[in-house]
This record gives C-alpha cells, structure tokens and sequence, in this order.
C-alpha cells in the first residue's frame, strides 16, 4: 500500500526519541517538540480500537502530553471516525507531493538566483544551519532546539545550506529522498534561495542513486506548495493529525 510507504518514511526520516510499540501502532515522544515526533503512528490493526486509543491517551499523559495520532492512508480503518466522535480535532491536513528524478538539464544545477550563490552540504547541521531553520519553524521555544537537533540527526541526512539565508535537510531511503526542513528567513524571501536550495537537494539525490524524491508540506503553504510543483512535484497522498 503506497499510502503506508510514506507513513513509514516519514516515520523514519523523523525518528521520535522515544516509540513504544502498542499492538501495532507505534507510540512516540519526543519532550513534545514537532508534532510529527510526538504522535501515533497507527499502523495495522489492535485488537479493540477503544482500548488502543485509551492506551495512546494514557501513554501521552504521563508524560504530560497531548494526545495526538497522525492519520494518514495507511491509518488503522475506522480510526478517524472513532476519534472525531472522542472530541479530536483535526489539525494542519498536510500534502505528501512526489517528483521522478530525471536526469538533471544542463544548467539546472544553477539556476538562476543571487550571483555567486552556492549551496554548501554538509553530514551534520552547524549552529547556524540549526539557528536559521529555528527561526522559521522553532513553535516549540528555545528550550526545544536541542531536542529537534537530536530528532534532525537520529538519522544520516545531508544539510544544505546558504549561510542565514536558506536551509534544507535531505535524507536517503532506499529509492527515495526525503526533503526536509526546508526554511527562508523572513529577510531572505522572494530572491530564489528556496527553488536553489530544492534544486541543489535534488542534484544531491541523483547522485545518491536515488530514483524519487518526496516532501511534506501543511496544505495551506500555498507559496510552498507553488514552489514545489514548479519543480515537477505533484500530490501524491495526504494526511493530518487528530488532537484532543
């Protein structure tokens, strides 16, 4: 089922600190930091939906948390009525968009853009790689950035970066190629950072030997998800979160 394939993917690209195996599902926390790592995976079917919901909201309260599940199409049949009748509400419907990897055009690597800019990759995300990405999407205050550096590196990725202006985290899976974090400061947008760091990430993904790239994007980034297609990217699934 290509619906749990990018559940898993996601799974493993974003890896909670912790997971508890529940009859299936899996149980993740993660100090609360990204709701991505700090949600049920519910995969496959428990024995009574009830009690593998009862079991999640204990789960997360004791560790003094909200409950929330991530439904996706691979979600446990049923789930999504089941939760919405406890009192869930739905929260930030989400696009999973894919692209072949074709060969790369000549000049593609470029692109144009800012003169003299270059996409510099590296194994581990710098300070300021983690400084810049954080000031986009740090929800979860500065206590939490050392938390999200610890989920960013549970697994090998690559970090591209533009110094202050641009950051992206690429990781290989087999024949995919997750894309990641992808964040442009406030003061740097509209100048091309974003398409040269997706195209530098891409460049990077044909040279893994990789054959499809994916990424995620929260369904109301109209100008994300603008971005995105103009480079070939098109949905290819979807998913949201249950949150009481």
């Amino acid at each position: 089922m290509i619906d749990e394939v990018f559940d898993r993917l996601v799974d493993q690209a974003w890896p909670a600190l912790q997971r508890v195996d529940a009859g299936g599902w899996t149980l993740r926390a993660a100090d609360g930091v990204t709701k991505r790592a700090n949600s049920v995976l519910p995969l496959g079917e428990p024995e009574d939906l009830r009690t593998g919901i009862e079991r999640a909201e204990k789960f997360y309260a004791d560790r003094g948390l909200p409950c929330v599940f991530s439904v996706g199409g691979g979600a446990t049949p049923g789930l999504d009525a089941a939760l919405r009748a406890r009192g869930y509400r739905v929260v930030d419907p989400t696009l999973i968009m894919t692209a072949p990897l074709a060969p790369e055009e000549p000049g593609e690597r470029e692109g144009p853009g800012e003169p003299g800019e270059k996409v510099e990759l590296a194994e581990a995300p710098s300070q300021a790689w983690l400084d810049t990405w954080w000031s986009v999407d740090g929800r979860f205050g500065d206590d939490g950035l050392a938390t999200a550096a610890r989920i960013l590196t549970g697994v090998p990725a690559v970090y591209a970066s533009l110094g202050r202006e641009a950051v992206g985290r690429g990781v290989v899976q087999g024949e995919w190629f997750g894309i990641y974090s992808m964040a442009v400061p406030p003061h740097a947008r509209r100048r091309g950072h974003g398409r040269n760091m997706l195209r530098a990430l891409l460049s990077h993904a044909r040279a893994q030997g990789t054959q499809w790239a994916y990424l995620v994007v929260v369904e109301s980034n109209t100008a994300a998800r603008a971005l995105y297609e103009r480079q070939g990217f098109t949905v290819a699934g979807r998913y949201h979160y249950r949150v009481r």
